[in-house]
């Protein structure tokens, strides 16, 4: 699923009605969409009792929309809609949706009445994707008063949370219904945590648009995407059919790290995995999973089809003088974390032609690009894009959404995780699951990839679930990867 910036939602909208689609029936196919939302979220509707706070511009014109549809065609106990605005004032949809609901006999207040506080479900109307800036004068008194003046009404934005993405007070509904699609600040932080449930409907413009705009390079990662890496197997299959996976690392007193992440190649479905740690930590790697198979780090991957590296590596010059090496000679598909990232940092690095996956978290990006964590999290991603250009590698950008940057551009935007992962191996947990992924799926190294951070955050979401925040564990992430993979494989 596409994402959008305001910028290129407006143009967006100019095409769909340059091209024949009138902007009234795009406003009137918005309220519709809102409507329906709301009959499945809130049945029955009738029963409920409904204000609806609408601003003077399109987005305003949405909310009469859905006032006018909710008295024609569910009744509910009661209907106020609230438009602080003479009809001069509004844009010339909302003034036409204006006329329209007051011919169906709906009465429209300037403010709101004492009645109406007794609302069990609230409507925001009042500001979309235009503002620029903090939202000023009757407009924030509305955001206000959605925030503090309706005690137990469920709020649900129409389009966008009111004064998000300006800088100032915003909204925070139980519920965003936006249109066409997401746009970057429904989905990136920190304002992607003000959406509530964010729902996405189609209102008019050709879906292929959106798909064929080399321009729209931001993706909403959906496991619709990648569900069919996770087919049945065939019948007659082996474990030579999925790929061997060799991680390289567990030095001494790390050799958890390398069992974590050769486990977790395990469980995504590699067929073998061997673990080249310091002998002093083989013991532990098999202690945790006797189907590891262990060695001494090898002058090359012979036989193997993906390589990780990195997982307690160490921080000496000979394990960073390894890691260069690999990296840069070594021709199969590597993924590189941790200390392999850190062996890395202030190198000349590129892919060498087999993918090159690099998985920092911010600090370690930072050491990459050769800046501060601070500017990183300022600017996540054109950090991760402009690392993934120069140097040629597939760039995983850990954190709350995760970011994966491609080198011709695209970048993938993940919405699954919870911040019970942030607990020590986690990420080497997802260096084995995308190790894993990509043994079985050579030929597909993008949507592994993709595939494998969506799995790693939604096994945290459901190992929270059960687990609580507090009590998550990085091999707990494993117990619930094969529900993450049956919700994926089952859409």
């Amino acid at each position: 699923m596409k994402v959008l910036t305001a910028e290129q939602m407006r143009e967006i909208d100019r095409r769909t009605i340059d091209s024949g689609v009138p902007e009234l029936v795009l406003m009137e196919n918005a309220g519709c969409r809102v409507v329906e939302f709301l009959a499945s979220r809130y049945a029955p509707l009738a029963r409920q009792r409904i204000v609806i706070l609408c601003g003077k511009g399109n987005n305003g014109g949405d909310g009469l929309v859905v006032a006018r549809q909710l008295h024609m065609l569910h009744r509910p106990d009661s209907l106020g809609v609230v438009l602080p605005w003479d009809e001069q004032d509004l844009s010339p949809c909302a003034q036409a949706n204006l006329r329209m609901l007051v011919a169906h006999g709906v009465e429209v207040h300037q403010s709101i009445q004492p009645r109406m506080r007794a609302a069990t479900l609230v409507l925001d109307a009042v500001l979309g994707t235009g503002l620029r800036g903090p939202a000023t004068g009757v407009s924030l008194e509305l955001i206000r008063e959605i925030n503090t003046g309706f005690s137990g009404a469920e709020v649900v934005a129409v389009d966008m949370p009111s004064g998000l993405g300006g800088g100032g007070e915003h909204t925070r509904p139980a519920a965003t219904v936006t249109f066409t699609a997401p746009k970057i600040e429904q989905v990136m932080p920190p304002t992607c945590d003000a959406m509530g449930s964010l729902i996405v409907h189609q209102i008019g413009t050709p879906p292929a648009w959106l798909e064929a705009d080399e321009s729209l390079q931001a993706i909403l990662v959906e496991p619709v995407m990648f569900a069919h890496l996770f087919a049945r197997r065939p019948r007659g299959a082996h474990k030579g059919d999925f790929g061997h996976v060799l991680v390289v690392g567990g030095s001494p007193g790390k050799g958890g790290a390398a069992a974590m992440a050769g486990y977790a190649a395990l469980r995504a479905g590699a067929g073998l995995v061997t673990v080249a740690a310091h002998e002093s930590e083989r013991p532990a790697v098999t202690a945790l999973a006797p189907e590891l198979m262990t060695e001494q780090v090898p002058d090359d991957p012979c036989g193997k089809d993906v390589a990780a590296l990195g997982p307690g590596l160490g921080l000496g010059e000979e394990s960073f003088a390894l890691a260069r090496r690999a990296f840069a000679e070594w021709r199969v598909p590597m993924v590189v974390d941790a200390d392999g990232l850190n062996a890395l940092a202030g190198t000349a690095f590129r892919s060498s032609g087999a993918p090159r996956i690099l998985t920092p978290h911010p600090g370690e990006m930072a050491r990459l690009a050769g800046t501060t964590t601070a500017e990183v999290q300022a600017d996540r991603a054109g950090v991760a894009r402009k690392l993934a250009a120069g140097s040629g590698c597939i760039v995983v950008l850990k954190g709350q959404r995760t970011l994966t940057a491609l080198p011709d551009g695209r970048l993938y935007i993940n919405p699954s995780g919870t911040p019970a992962m942030a607990t020590a191996g986690s990420g080497d947990i997802l260096t084995g699951l995308i190790a894993g992924l990509l043994a079985q799926h050579p030929d597909r190294a993008e949507l592994a990839v993709v595939a494998a951070v969506w799995l790693h955050g939604r096994a945290g979401e459901l190992a929270a679930q059960a687990l609580t925040e507090n009590c998550v564990t990085a091999t707990s992430l494993l117990d619930f990867l094969p529900e993450a993979i049956r919700e994926a494989r089952d859409l």
